[in-house]
């Protein structure tokens, strides 16, 4: 995008809620649609991986997939509320403890995320691996550029809030964070954002390794990075470039909206 989404004329807006109930609804829609884009783009691996929505009213309180459903098949009705001490609250279904340990302290440090999403993508993964943050190697990357963190340990499965609170920390205020040996992990001030962080920083994943398979890829200076970052990188920009992808689920999969 050239220009700041938000700048153009006629251009849709985040909607606004008349009530706690039809945002609670939207959330758990939008979360329903990452999920099956998920799929879609093979972001799973098994049981692994997790996206969740703070309740809009229950603040300490947020809304996640099911433990061990697949997430091509998850609705907003099958998602799963689960409280600050790891409780189902609201659900028939368990709760995956990562899911748990890593979410809650990333929703307890950072009052202005709703959404988080953690998979274990291929790329991701196999970028998380060199223990390095990403490069200024193209437009769509610089929306990482500075704003994102690093995780640099790896101890297993995470189950303790202790390590999920050393996540939280390792994030710090960006957008997004690099687990080392484990894959990616982004939020949002809305479910889109922090699925669409998600998916592009995969594909930035994917395009570095490409690059420096071949060579050594020339970084876009600090100046015109910050720049991009400024028109890619936002919080509606990142709201925006979802809703191609949100209607197209939508229409191909329309159940999962029930």
């Amino acid at each position: 995008m050239a220009t700041s989404p938000g700048s153009a004329p006629n251009v849709p807006q985040p909607p606004k809620f008349a009530s706690a109930a039809e945002e609670r609804l939207h959330r758990k829609r939008m979360l329903a649609a990452a999920f099956r884009l998920f799929s879609r783009f093979g972001f799973d691996e098994g049981v692994a991986g997790h996206i969740t929505a703070r309740d809009p009213e229950r603040l300490d309180h947020f809304w996640v997939n099911p433990f061990g459903m697949h997430f091509g098949q998850i609705r907003a009705s099958d998602l799963i509320l689960v409280n600050h001490r790891g409780q189902v609250v609201e659900g028939n279904h368990p709760v995956n403890g990562a899911a748990f340990a890593i979410h809650s302290q990333v929703h307890a440090a950072r009052t202005d995320v709703v959404a988080a999403a953690h998979a274990h993508s291929m790329y991701g993964k196999s970028w998380a691996s060199l223990g390095r943050l990403l490069d200024p190697i193209t437009q769509d990357a610089c929306a990482f550029y500075e704003d994102h963190g690093l995780f640099a340990d790896f101890t297993g499965v995470v189950y303790e809030t202790s390590e999920g609170e050393r996540i939280a920390k390792a994030l710090g205020p960006h957008k997004a964070a690099i687990l080392r040996n484990h894959g990616l992990l982004t939020v949002g001030e809305t479910v889109e954002e922090a699925a669409w962080w998600f998916i592009t920083m995969d594909r930035s994943c994917h395009a570095q390794l490409l690059a420096e398979a071949a060579g050594e890829p020339v970084k876009i200076d600090h100046a015109q990075a910050i720049a991009t970052r400024g028109q890619v990188g936002s919080h509606f920009a990142g709201w925006f470039q979802f809703q191609p992808l949100l209607a197209r689920i939508v229409r191909d999969e329309p159940d999962l909206l029930d």
